[in-house]
């Protein structure tokens, strides 16, 4: 492909989102609208990403601060034009510019592609059929079917405003036109503005061929306005995300009661019920069975594994056949082995859990390596802060933790040792031995429990 610019128009306020946040950083499928936008360019491997910025320009270049783009200020927004004319001096006089709008978060590479392999010397533009045009820009045609202008909808008469086909915003032109008709744009119109789709005529005047690329895929070409918009369009993007799966070989148990926010990678035979949320990048390993409502995030899970309902794994490794939840919460740095058994409001931050180990019930293990076929009872703590400091518990091979055990950290449970039930170990208990630390039990004759 020949070399080409990408300018992105995001400067607009977005009243209608009735926020004090930059429209383009409402988040889609958890990411900025703003980005889906950039990873569309990125994929095409322009030469320059130029992004044009206006309210809360501050606040949206930080949030792409990683990324390479060359970012330009439209300080008043007086139209399309206008933001177009702030690009014109980091254009390259031997390119193709590609204009997409920022809060266009489904255009796809191939809309884009097809742009650009019509627009080498000529003006192309994407355009779609709507069945109530209403608030969009028409496309007007000649007796012979050539694209002759672009008419605003506030400025069309009777007749142009019944035409459906209707302007998207996104268009390619070589740049050697483009830099000569921004400098023609005048603000005679309805708005007072500078619009962009005024180079259409420019184009006619100058003979240049004008062509109209018809989208097939209105979503891909439909903008967000406003929370209504966003939330519209959220489901259509999960909706299609869910057919990727299912396509995949995945079970769904309701494709529409997922949501994925990042990538999902599914291997086959993995089954996922409804209400699940996938946020970052996460792994599932043959037969994986994900309960309903988990909410998972950057996070590999092996064959066999099987997550029951209301588990939360964050940044975590889960390993093959394991078994997780319900009401578990893996925090991030926790490592499972295969066959590892983590049960009902347990909490795992930042533990290495090796091959067959259990921890059942109502416990929280937190800085920990635990050996192979470890059994931790119900109710056991890692003590593992200070208030300053933290500190790692070690409990090898074949240990058995009693039940509601506190285990003060640093400290190492030897191999095939048991805690008692009830015991708090502040020192390192013995491989093979019973440890234990508790009060003495006695009975206090003639008590009588308080009454009102």
């Amino acid at each position: 492909m020949n070399k080409f610019n990408v300018v992105i128009l995001a400067a607009g306020k977005g009243t209608r989102m009735f926020s004090n946040k930059p429209k383009v950083l409402h988040e889609l499928a958890g990411k900025p609208i703003l980005q889906h936008v950039i990873s569309c360019a990125k994929k095409l491997n322009a030469n320059k990403i130029i992004v044009v910025v206006g309210f809360g320009s501050d606040q949206v270049k930080q949030a792409f601060s990683h990324e390479n783009l060359i970012w330009v200020e439209q300080v008043k927004q007086l139209g399309t034009g206008h933001a177009v004319q702030q690009a014109l001096p980091f254009l390259d006089d031997d390119a193709t510019t590609l204009i997409l709008l920022g809060d266009v978060p489904l255009i796809d590479a191939i809309n884009c592609q097809e742009l650009l392999a019509q627009s080498k010397q000529s003006l192309t533009l994407l355009s779609f059929i709507k069945t109530d045009p209403t608030g969009y820009g028409r496309i007007v045609r000649s007796a012979v079917d050539e694209v002759i202008a672009i008419v605003e909808h506030k400025d069309a008469s009777t007749e142009q405003r019944a035409i459906n086909e209707v302007n998207t915003g996104m268009m390619a032109m070589p740049n050697s036109h483009l830099k000569n008709w921004l400098q023609r744009l005048q603000n005679n119109n309805a708005q007072g503005e500078y619009y962009l789709t005024d180079i259409i005529g420019f184009a006619v005047q100058d003979e240049v061929e004008v062509t109209a690329e018809l989208s097939q895929d209105e979503w891909a070409v439909t903008g967000i306005n406003s929370k209504q918009d966003l939330a519209q369009i959220e489901r259509v993007y999960q909706t299609r995300y869910a057919q990727i799966l299912l396509k995949q070989g995945a079970t769904l148990a309701d494709p529409a009661r997922i949501d994925v926010r990042g990538q999902l990678t599914v291997a086959k035979d993995v089954e996922i019920d409804v209400g699940c949320v996938f946020v970052g990048n996460v792994g599932l390993g043959d037969s994986v069975k994900i309960g309903a409502y988990c909410v998972i995030k950057d996070a590999v899970i092996a064959a066999g594994a099987i997550i029951a309902p209301y588990t939360h794994i964050v940044e975590a490794r889960i390993g093959a056949n394991a078994r997780i939840g319900p009401y578990a919460r893996i925090r991030p740095g926790t490592v499972l082995q295969a066959d590892t058994h983590v049960g009902n409001f347990v909490e795992l931050k930042n533990a290495q859990v090796d091959v067959g180990s259990k921890i059942n019930h109502l416990s929280y293990v937190g800085d920990a390596t635990i050996g192979k076929h470890v059994n931790i009872g119900a109710g056991t703590i890692t003590c593992n802060y200070d208030g300053t400091n933290k500190f790692r518990t070690v409990i090898e091979d074949n240990a058995f933790i009693g039940s509601d055990s506190q285990l003060v950290a640093p400290v190492t449970i030897g191999e095939g040792a048991t805690i008692a039930a009830g015991s708090t170990i502040t020192k390192n208990a013995p491989a093979g031995e019973l440890s234990l630390s508790r009060g003495r039990q006695i009975t206090i004759k003639g008590w009588k429990r308080p009454v009102k």
